[in-house]
């Protein structure tokens, strides 16, 4: 450890390059972390829940960043769920 501040001060050019590194190593284990958690179609646990995509609420918009979201319901689909059921 004690090699690399060293280096650092003899270098003085890879402090920005080495903070650069080190935001988008912190942002992206940040937004893996956020979509983990918060996101429905990442399981974690399959076996309580091996059909996730059921019980999504298609109201609530799934992306990051959503522009006039419209959802129909398709009455295919809607058939199909009430005779499985």
């Amino acid at each position: 450890m004690r090699g690399f501040f060293q280096m650092l001060r003899k270098k003085k050019e890879l402090i920005p390059l080495i903070g650069f590194m080190t935001l988008a190593a912190t942002g992206a284990t940040t937004a893996s972390i956020y979509f983990l958690l918060t996101k429905s179609d990442v399981i974690l646990n399959k076996t309580s829940n091996p059909e996730p995509w059921e019980r999504v609420d298609p109201t609530t918009p799934q992306k990051l960043f959503t522009i006039n979201q419209q959802w129909k319901p398709v009455e295919e689909l809607e058939l199909v769920k009430r005779l499985t059921k």
